[in-house]
């Protein structure tokens, strides 16, 4: 199964901690057995509407392929729980 994961960081983070956010979520991704076929690092963005006061975003695009959704659904779960993570949309291709 293919899937593309799009995730917005908050903007308030150092690059150091942007970089191990990023990382984590990389590292949850492949201990669930999920492939990064392809990423892409879209910078920093205004958002559409203000969300949890913040006007803009860190924005990631990745594009992965897994046997099952164990991955995406753990990254899920975890993007739901991380105050780092703003918003995030997994749609399966």
């Amino acid at each position: 199964m293919k899937y593309e994961i799009m995730f917005i960081v908050r903007p308030n983070l150092e690059e150091e901690n942007l970089k191990a956010v990023v990382a984590n979520f990389e590292s949850i991704l492949t201990k669930n057995g999920a492939k990064i076929e392809s990423s892409k690092e879209m910078g920093q963005r205004e958002l559409a509407y203000e969300i949890n006061k913040y006007k803009s975003g860190y924005y990631y695009l990745y594009e992965i392929s897994s046997e099952d959704d164990k991955a995406e659904k753990e990254f899920s779960r975890l993007a739901n729980l991380s105050e780092d993570i703003i918003r995030h949309m997994i749609i399966r291709l």
